[in-house]
């Protein structure tokens, strides 16, 4: 048991909080690289991916995995994106620290997605059953390109650093 709950009901909690973060930040970070700030939309974003993170270390395991590994680093990012969003209300640099450490937070829950899908989905798990393979090779390429893709295309918003400092959620 975790928090109380069985092992099937945590994952299944897990899952769904990272799925909220996943949907939240395919909304707010798209619209902010359009020039539309959505506060509540990142909040959201924030929070949940950061649940999602925390929740991650209550699994029972054996040792240091990948998926630790990730999970540092994701609750780093995020402190550092909570920082410029909450601390600094985007102002200055910190909109572009945020805009990197709110795309790299995502990439990483994504990149997690795209994991569990191979494994986790028969179709996709007989194209690449270890995990090396060019389908799975080709999937997280992909991810990362368009991931550095809308990096870029917030980081080109001067617009919304403006709109953005007047609205954050304090």
């Amino acid at each position: 048991m975790i928090l109380g709950l069985s092992i099937p009901a945590f994952i299944a909690l897990h899952v769904a909080i990272s799925l909220v973060g996943i949907v939240a930040g395919l909304v707010a970070l798209p619209a902010q690289a359009k020039g539309h700030f959505l506060p509540r939309t990142q909040a959201i974003f924030l929070i949940a991916t950061l649940l999602t993170s925390l929740t991650g270390f209550l699994f029972p395991f054996r040792g240091f995995t990948p998926a630790i590994g990730v999970g540092i680093v994701s609750t780093l990012v995020l402190i550092v994106a909570f920082v410029a969003f909450y601390g600094l209300k985007l102002r200055g640099r910190a909109r572009g620290v945020y805009a990197v450490s709110a795309t790299a937070a995502l990439w990483m829950n994504l990149f997690v997605l795209v994991v569990q899908g191979f494994l986790k989905v028969p179709a996709l798990t007989i194209l690449a059953p270890t995990g090396s393979e060019p389908p799975f090779l080709a999937a997280q390429g992909l991810l990362l390109i368009v991931m550095l893709l809308l990096g870029a295309a917030i980081l080109r918003q001067p617009s919304v650093a403006r709109k953005a400092a007047s609205r954050v959620i304090a």
